[in-house]
């Protein structure tokens, strides 16, 4: 099996892991402000099949950005411990932490596991087209940390039906609300094709998505490369 295919299947594995858990994480923080919604639709679990959007996962797999079928929200059923807004943006921002929880916690796997000589060796040994089980698991957590990120930086665009646009809304007026929601179609129009075009158009080093991501990804990776700098070798 080719190197390449490996990656792709390791994609593949990792996308259909990490989108139950950014869904888990809204239907979740939703129950906890009261709207039990998702769990009475089924969508409070891990299972892929209930979160897949094709059109997002399929971006997801092939260029490391993208979405799932959203968990439905009843903002209505809200205690009143937090407004509307601010209940929708703390379920908004549930799921993207949650990507980023998980990026950090495969960094340090990753990180930890790279201080074990056998780990290293198949690492080296993968250059030269050795594809070993070691290095497979390696490269599922590879993966998982750069689309946890990937997905969390996508979702946190300010831009419906994106996390980021209720979490946005928190801070802004109900005036610019209308004025979004008047405008709808053509943001949504021109935010498709900068998603679908901007590699075409902007270099990636200047392009704001992965300028954003590498800068995340970054400091993240720098919160646990430490780890074998100071255990060694073992």
């Amino acid at each position: 099996m080719s190197t390449q295919l490996i990656k792709y299947l390791a994609r593949v594995i990792i996308v259909l892991l990490v989108l139950p858990l950014h869904e888990l994480a809204h239907g979740f923080a939703a129950k906890k402000l009261g709207d039990d919604t998702a769990d009475e639709q089924g969508r409070l679990t891990l299972n892929p099949l209930a979160h897949i959007d094709p059109v997002g996962t399929l971006l997801l797999i092939v260029t490391g950005f993208g979405w799932a079928k959203p968990v439905p929200v009843n903002p209505n059923r809200f205690d009143r411990s937090h407004s509307i807004r601010a209940g929708m943006a703390i379920v908004s921002f549930a799921g993207p932490f949650s990507n980023l929880i998980a990026a950090f916690v495969c960094a340090l796997v990753y990180n930890f596991a790279y201080c074990f000589e056998g780990v290293q060796t198949a690492m080296i040994n993968s250059v030269y087209g050795e594809i070993s089980p070691v290095y497979c698991i390696m490269l599922l957590l590879s993966f998982c940390f750069s689309i946890n990120i990937g997905l969390a930086i996508f979702n946190l665009i300010p831009v419906p039906p994106l996390d980021g646009y209720d979490i946005f809304s928190y801070f802004t007026k109900y005036k610019f609300d209308d004025w979004f929601r008047r405008n709808m179609q053509i943001i949504r129009t021109v935010f498709l094709a900068y998603i679908l075009l901007g590699d075409m158009i902007i270099p990636a080093r200047f392009n704001p998505l992965y300028v954003v991501t590498d800068l995340v990804s970054s400091a993240i990776w720098f919160c646990a490369s430490w780890i074998p700098n100071v255990i060694g070798t073992i």
